[in-house]
C-alpha cells in the first residue's frame, strides 16, 4: 500500500489522535520552556554552591583559597560527634517552633480582623506589610534602641504603667535574649503571613458562613468547620516554606546578639558562620551545611507526604 492510499484510508479518529498527540507535545515543550529559566537560576544559585560545599566537606580546608588535603568523612564524624552541633540543632528547632507559634497566632488574628469590613481596614491592609519590607539593619537599629536597659522606650513604658519596678535587660540573659529575638523576628515576618492568610480567607465564599449562621453554628464552629478547612492549602504552604525560612534565619540573630550571651542564641546557621569565618574551619562548616541541607530536605519530604492537602480529582 502506498503512502497516498494510507493517508486516504486514515480515519477521522486517527487524525484527532495525531492532533492531540502533537498538542500534548507542544504543551509539554511550552511548559518546560516557561520553567526552564527558573530551573537554570536555581541550579546556579543553589545547586552549584551545594556541590561545592559537598566537595569541600571531604577536604581539610581552613580558609577559602587553600587546596587542603583529602580527609574523607572525618569532618562529618567530627560534626556528628560534636555536642556543640547538636545543641545548635536543638536551639534551631526551638527557634522554629517558637517563631511558628507566635507568627501564626499574630498573623491569623490580624487576618481575621482585616477580613471584616469595618472602617479603616482597607488602609491597614495596604500598610500592614511595611514591617516586612524594612531592611534588616534598620529593624535591628530600631529594636536595639527600643529595648535598651537604660533609656529604651519599652522599659520606660513598662515602668510608667508600673508593670516593672526596674529596667529589664532584654539581652542580659540567655532566655531573655532568645525570647526577645523571637518577638523581633515575628514582628518582622507576621505581616507577610497576614497578607497570605488574608488572601486565603477572602477566597472562602461568604455564603458558607451565612448558611452556617442560619443553621445555628457558632463562631467557633464556623472557624473550625469552614475557615480552617478552607485555609488548609494556605496553611500547608506556610508551614512548609515558613519552617524552612525560619530555620535559616541568620541576619537578625547575628546583628542583635551574634549568638550570645554565651551560646544561648547560637542557632545552626550562626554556628556554621562562626566555624567558617571566625575559627577558619571552612571544610567543617561545609560539612555542617551539607548536613543541614539534608535535614531540611528530609523535613520537606516528610511534611509534604503527611501534611499535603488532598487533591480534588474532579478539579484537577
Amino acid at each position: 500500500m502506498t503512502n497516498e492510499s494510507a493517508t486516504i484510508q486514515r480515519s477521522p479518529e486517527s487524525d484527532r489522535k495525531v492532533r492531540r498527540g502533537r498538542s500534548r507535545t507542544l504543551s509539554f515543550v511550552a511548559d518546560y520552556g516557561y520553567v526552564m529559566p527558573l530551573l537554570v537560576w536555581l541550579t546556579l544559585t543553589i545547586g552549584i554552591p551545594l556541590v561545592v560545599a559537598l566537595q569541600m566537606s571531604f577536604f581539610d580546608i581552613g580558609v577559602i583559597g587553600e587546596s587542603g588535603s583529602f580527609v574523607g568523612v572525618d569532618n562529618y564524624q567530627a560534626v556528628l560527634g560534636s555536642g556543640e552541633f547538636w545543641s545548635a540543632v536543638e536551639r534551631s528547632l526551638v527557634w522554629v517552633v517558637a517563631n511558628g507559634v507566635v507568627q501564626t497566632i499574630a498573623a491569623f488574628s490580624a487576618a481575621l480582623l482585616l477580613r471584616t469590613r469595618i472602617k479603616g481596614t482597607d488602609l491597614v491592609r495596604t500598610w500592614v506589610i511595611v514591617p516586612w519590607v524594612i531592611p534588616t539593619v534598620v529593624v535591628v537599629v530600631i529594636w536595639r534602641w527600643m529595648l535598651l536597659a537604660s533609656g529604651g522606650i519599652v522599659n520606660y513604658l513598662l515602668t510608667a504603667v508600673h508593670l516593672i519596678s526596674e529596667p529589664v535587660a532584654f539581652f542580659g540573659s540567655g532566655t531573655a535574649a532568645f525570647g526577645s529575638l523571637v518577638l523581633i523576628n515575628s514582628w518582622r515576618w507576621f505581616p507577610f503571613l497576614t497578607v497570605i492568610i488574608l488572601a486565603g480567607l477572602l477566597q472562602i465564599p461568604e455564603e458558607q458562613y451565612e448558611a452556617a449562621a442560619v443553621d445555628g453554628a457558632s463562631k467557633k464552629q464556623q472557624l473550625w468547620y469552614i475557615t480552617l478547612p478552607g485555609l488548609q492549602p494556605v496553611l500547608f504552604l506556610l508551614g512548609l516554606v515558613g519552617t524552612l525560612l525560619s530555620f535559616n534565619v541568620f541576619d537578625i540573630i547575628w546583628l542583635m546578639t551574634a549568638g550570645g550571651p554565651g551560646t544561648s542564641t547560637q542557632t545552626l546557621p550562626v554556628l556554621v558562620y562562626q566555624v567558617a569565618f571566625k575559627r577558619y574551619e571552612i571544610s567543617q562548616a561545609a560539612a555542617m551545611s551539607v548536613i543541614m541541607a539534608i535535614l531540611l530536605m528530609a523535613f520537606a519530604i516528610v511534611f509534604i507526604k503527611f501534611m499535603a492537602p488532598p487533591v480534588d480529582m474532579e478539579e484537577s
